[in-house]
């Protein structure tokens, strides 16, 4: 949602702008020229320096100073997709060309040879990204949601509630379980320079992330989406492996309900990460995703399936859909549908 909060002020053509308003209706100059001049500057030299997260925070604040039906809104918008891509794929965006200084011609075979290297460099790092990335940043941003007094307080609370009804490992377990989910939304958020709430435990429902910014693309919308389930699994699969390794029945436990909560998440329904995982898919995809949802009940007999192949299937032939297929959505989806389904009928007693 976009927010504009200051007060009314005068345009220098003397007209007087109501609050809200981002344009004069006079003479259509935009309100927050300046400070749209200075989100630019910063965007351009994040950019330059290689971090598209940031470039992305500070051109998606500009996008909430435009009218959206201002040429500078879709020119905003249109860099705001590139960048956007550029972070799933994790290349840095090009410096621009006043930040660049061409190479003395006499230094051409030594540059060549140099950037070879470079590009070597570069290609092993990436084979390797993941590795890097699960060891430098994944634990210090589980981390981060502990640091907001909302996010521990309604913790707290969800704990005691739990802990009440199955006592506290369990409880521990669970609360552990949905934290790490909602930290996956948040992961992708910060990615891509989206603002949004803390987690905020609903006692009894589960946990919640608000968002204050728009997302501009049905392939953003599935990236934010599907990392809650992403992230969840993770914790469900750990869980599990824990339960096997210690021979702990209790975590056997939360691994299957934990793997229950997130299928039950990718229902493609209202506000549930399942249907902003359909935003991004062709009708096509969706009832591929849907026979899938099919074979993974008849494989398993767990009536939430039943459940998400009759929404599915819904969605698959009703309504609108993407015009343009998302391949990164539908993978990650049928891989959610497959590996929660088989965590989700896990035989351990469950403390219910």
């Amino acid at each position: 949602m976009r927010e504009t909060t200051l007060p009314a002020r005068h345009c220098p053509c003397g007209t007087q702008i109501a609050s809200g308003l981002l344009s004069c209706p006079a003479c259509q100059r935009l309100v927050y020229a300046e400070e749209l001049k200075r989100l630019a500057a910063r965007a351009q030299t994040a950019e330059q320096e290689g971090d598209t997260s940031g470039a992305l925070r500070e051109w998606r604040q500009a996008l909430d100073l435009l009218p959206r039906d201002s040429r500078q809104y879709g020119v905003i918008q249109a860099k705001v997709e590139k960048l956007s891509r550029l972070v799933e794929a994790g290349v840095p965006p090009l410096p621009s060309k006043s930040g660049t200084r061409p190479a003395p011609s006499g230094d051409k075979k030594h540059s060549a040879w140099k950037g070879a290297g470079a590009v070597g460099v570069v290609l092993l790092l990436w084979k390797f990204k993941w590795l890097v990335a699960a060891a430098l940043s994944k634990g210090k941003l589980l981390l981060l949601g502990l640091t907001k007094a909302s996010t521990l307080f309604s913790m707290i609370l969800s704990l005691g509630l739990y802990w009440t009804a199955w006592g506290w490992k369990f409880a521990l377990g669970l609360i552990v379980s949905i934290y790490i989910h909602e930290m996956g939304h948040v992961t992708a958020l910060i990615r891509y320079g989206i603002k949004a709430t803390p987690p905020m435990f609903l006692p009894g429902v589960g946990a919640v992330v608000r968002l204050k910014q728009q997302i501009v693309s049905p392939r953003e919308d599935a990236r934010v989406g599907l990392a809650g389930p992403m992230w969840g699994l993770g914790a469900a699969a750990g869980a599990y492996a824990v339960s096997l390794a210690m021979s702990w029945p209790s975590w056997a436990a939360i691994a299957r309900v934990g793997a229950w909560i997130n299928l039950f998440n990718l229902l493609p329904v209202f506000s549930l990460d399942g249907a902003r995982g359909f935003h991004a898919l062709s009708r096509g995809q969706r009832a591929l995703a849907a026979a899938v949802v099919a074979g993974a009940w008849f494989l398993t007999s767990e009536g939430l399936l039943l459940l998400l192949l009759i929404v599915a299937g819904a969605r698959a032939f009703g309504g609108q859909s993407a015009e343009k297929a998302d391949h990164v959505a539908l993978a990650q989806y049928v891989f959610l549908v497959a590996a929660l389904s088989a965590l989700a009928v896990i035989h351990v007693p469950l403390p219910i």
